[in-house]
């Protein structure tokens, strides 16, 4: 992955005129995790997209000054009778070159069935939602079989994410994870795929799972959440994991599907880099063995470089 800008007459910020002010860039490794996408009944919600340099990656440069910090929001999920899911929220960072680095949010599954609300029926995002069972999606009737959504929708590479989980007939696909494909539909619902572990931290924690398929009526159970904060029946996805939403057991009383989980943003920067984060929630750590400072960002905020 290329370095995204650089300093000097020939950057877009060129001769110190960086949008915070001036300052100095600084290479950093990242981890850039969206929001993850919410469950619809059946369909369990796809991870947001997760994009690293940790560990040995290409880093990118952060400009000199400030620099916005966006940490996606889950996407909302689905409630009987049928209000709109949303895919989670891109999670991105400016850099020096002036182009925003960016990863996609999870998928969700909007279908188009009497009392719901108008939509894509594709779940594609970072990871793709699963199949919905038996209210079908892209075009594909009740109760009947469907086909995958995809993941990567930012056509990335390395790829952000996978895809969700096939349907099979009344049993939902489980949602596509950072780490790996959400699994099908069967007896019971798809399980939700892993997610993907990374130390960027300092310790090894993994994240991005996708979301449980359900089931249909009282003779189907949903799956189970992917490991990595993936939301289990009915369930959320884990805050700042960027983990899919839970799909649901759909009956003659309702459903309520599990939103998507928070993303996450973490850069490891030079130990003698000046650098500052605000608001207060986010934190500037060092990592006792090389050094190097850790910027985590749990909300949306600002990386100042001075």
């Amino acid at each position: 992955m290329p370095i995204l800008g650089s300093f000097g007459a020939s950057s877009a910020r060129g001769l110190g005129q960086t949008a915070g002010g001036g300052g100095a860039p600084v290479d950093v490794d990242y981890l850039v995790i969206a929001g993850g996408g919410a469950a619809h009944a059946k369909s369990g919600g796809g991870a947001g997209g997760q994009r690293t340099s940790f560990p040995g990656g290409t880093k990118i440069t952060l400009a000199g000054g400030d620099n916005a910090i966006v940490v996606g929001a889950g996407g909302s999920g689905a409630s009987q009778p049928y209000s709109g899911t949303t895919n989670g929220g891109a999670s991105s960072t400016e850099t020096d070159s002036g182009t925003p680095f960016t990863a996609t949010g999870g998928g969700t599954l909007n279908v188009s069935i009497p009392g719901a609300p108008g939509g894509n029926a594709q779940g594609a995002g970072g990871s793709g939602s699963g199949s919905n069972g038996s209210f079908g999606d892209g075009g594909r009737g009740p109760n009947t079989s469907g086909g995958m959504d995809n993941g990567n929708l930012g056509g990335f590479s390395p790829p952000e994410g996978t895809n969700g989980g096939s349907n099979t007939q009344a049993q939902g696909g489980g949602g596509g994870g950072a780490g790996g494909q959400g699994s099908a539909g069967g007896e019971p619902g798809g399980s939700g795929g892993p997610g993907s572990t990374n130390s960027i931290t300092g310790s090894p924690v993994n994240r991005g799972g996708g979301g449980a398929g359900g089931g249909h009526g009282s003779q189907f159970s949903p799956g189970g959440g992917g490991p990595g904060g993936g939301g289990g029946a009915g369930g959320n996805g884990s805050t700042n994991t960027g983990s899919g939403g839970g799909g649901a057991k759909n009956g003659p009383s309702g459903f309520t599907a599990g939103g998507g989980g928070s993303g996450f943003i973490v850069f490891r920067a030079p130990g003698d880099a000046s650098l500052a984060v605000s608001p207060g929630t986010n934190t500037l750590t060092t990592d006792p063995g090389p050094g190097e400072q850790i910027a985590t960002f749990t909300v949306s905020g600002t990386l100042t470089s001075s």
